[in-house]
């Protein structure tokens, strides 16, 4: 049903950093790259990231009206991939809770971004 999500970034290379190496961590390709932007695609979906010159603002809020969260399906070690975001820009949110923030019957990782962006890691199958 998704076609592609786009994600107007204030910075392209931070954004890039880390949403690059999540996004290939989820198992998304690289797909376009153009001078104000770039995409990663998995099957017919993609998410693009553009700093786009008509952007007002200096950075997302996801407590703010609009957009909260992305969440994604994730096959791997929930945990190993917690560990290795600090290093690729991103910050365990609910730490305390992890990875059991969203219910006990519900795993997953919250991270957020350096510019605010909040992606959930949804884990399918038993914890490893």
């Amino acid at each position: 049903m998704l076609h592609h999500v786009e994600i107007w970034v204030p910075d392209l290379a931070r954004a890039e950093r880390s949403w690059g190496w999540l996004l290939t961590r989820l198992g998304a390709e690289p797909f376009q790259a153009w001078a104000h932007g770039r995409s990663w695609r998995s099957g017919d979906t993609y998410v693009v990231l553009e700093q786009s010159p008509a952007l007002v603002g200096e950075g997302h809020n996801r407590r703010s009206p609009g957009l909260n969260h992305l969440a994604f399906w994730f096959d791997g070690d929930l945990d190993a991939l917690v560990a290795e975001a600090p290093g690729h820009g991103w910050t365990l949110l609910f730490p305390d809770r992890h990875p059991h923030a969203g219910g006990p019957d519900h795993r997953a990782a919250y991270l957020e971004d350096g510019d605010g962006y909040e992606v959930e890691l949804v884990a399918r199958g038993p914890a490893t």
